[in-house]
């Protein structure tokens, strides 16, 4: 049963791996899907770490290593791809947006790690805001890119703000 933790953070890298294979597919509704389901996997894993008491290190280092993928990098392509590209092309300003998202979220998974903090979140956790990301994509018909170029930089902000977030 030591394993589980771990498995489920493995089984959360794959779906943002999924997420990031369903791009080029052009898939993007499937990209989301994998991503709100690495949500969920993100959720568990820890918790039961702690419950099954074999929290380590390693696992949190993973953990971290599979939430950039999965809540950093996956959500920002998704927009970039499903709606920056087609609407601005490779311009500076989207390119910019989408590669701060994930710059935000590794700084914020990284001083997460360093901080140790057992109480609260100190910014806008990547999983909240990568998951937001990956929800607001199934909008984007709906949803003029103008929301996303100011919806991203925002919650890039959020990520590495010094708000406490309570934890849940």
């Amino acid at each position: 049963m030591k394993f589980v933790p771990n498995l489920l953070t493995l089984l959360n890298l794959s779906l943002g791996t999924l997420a990031l294979i369903n791009l080029f597919t052009g898939d993007y509704a499937k990209s989301a899907v994998y991503i709100l389901l690495a949500v969920v996997l993100d959720g568990m894993d820890g918790r039961l770490a702690r419950r099954l008491q074999v929290a380590s290190e390693m696992g949190k280092q993973m953990d971290s290593l599979s939430d950039l993928v999965s809540f950093g990098v996956a959500p920002a392509l998704l927009v970039f791809v499903q709606v920056f590209s087609p609407t601005y092309g490779y311009s500076l300003i989207s390119v910019a947006v989408t590669v701060l998202f994930v710059i935000c979220g590794a700084y914020r998974l990284a001083r997460f790690n360093v901080l140790n903090i057992t109480d609260y979140f100190v910014g806008v956790p990547i999983t909240v805001a990568g998951g937001l990301v990956g929800a607001l994509s199934f909008l984007a018909s709906i949803l003029p890119a103008i929301g996303f170029l100011l919806i991203l930089p925002v919650l890039s902000f959020l990520m590495i703000s010094s708000i406490k977030v309570p934890k849940w």
